[in-house]
């Protein structure tokens, strides 16, 4: 037995615990959480181009603690949106700096949607629902694929 035989773990093949392959499910939650962030980033330029442009579809908040100017919220909407639908493309590219990215990306979005609320209740709601589920889909996720007989 070689040295180098007898720190293996029994059943591991040589592998370090942690190498092993993702399953399909991560996988796929982690491609889902790209066309998500896709999405999420061409309806956050959509608001920002909507804010911008001060038409009337947001409604007036009164005295609200995160209140800035529409057009402030327009230019967060709008930049937040093309960085994280290009965050989402690097994700279905493959691109490694992409997973690190989208989770950053999508807890600033949670937090952003959180301060929105008053103007898009519904829609708010339903975004940080998303940015929950991007976040723990790239987090599970290790980049790794798994051959087809891993996942079965």
């Amino acid at each position: 037995m070689s040295h180098h035989a007898a720190h293996q773990a029994p059943g591991t093949g040589g592998a370090a615990p942690d190498a092993r392959p993702v399953s399909g499910w991560a996988a796929g939650g982690a491609m889902f959480a790209g066309v998500l962030l896709v999405v999420e980033g061409m309806t956050g330029i959509l608001q920002g181009i909507v804010a911008i442009s001060k038409d009337h579809i947001y409604g007036r908040v009164g005295d609200y603690t995160y209140a800035f100017s529409l057009t402030a919220w327009g230019w967060i909407h709008l930049i937040l949106g093309i960085l994280i639908a290009f965050t989402g493309y690097g994700i279905l590219s493959g691109a490694q700096w992409a997973r690190i990215a989208g989770i950053v990306l999508a807890s600033l979005s949670v937090v952003l949607q959180f301060m929105f609320l008053p103007y898009q209740p519904i829609w708010g709601v339903v975004s940080i629902g998303i940015g929950l589920f991007v976040i723990w889909a790239l987090a599970t996720y290790s980049g790794k694929r798994a051959t087809a007989t891993e996942v079965l």
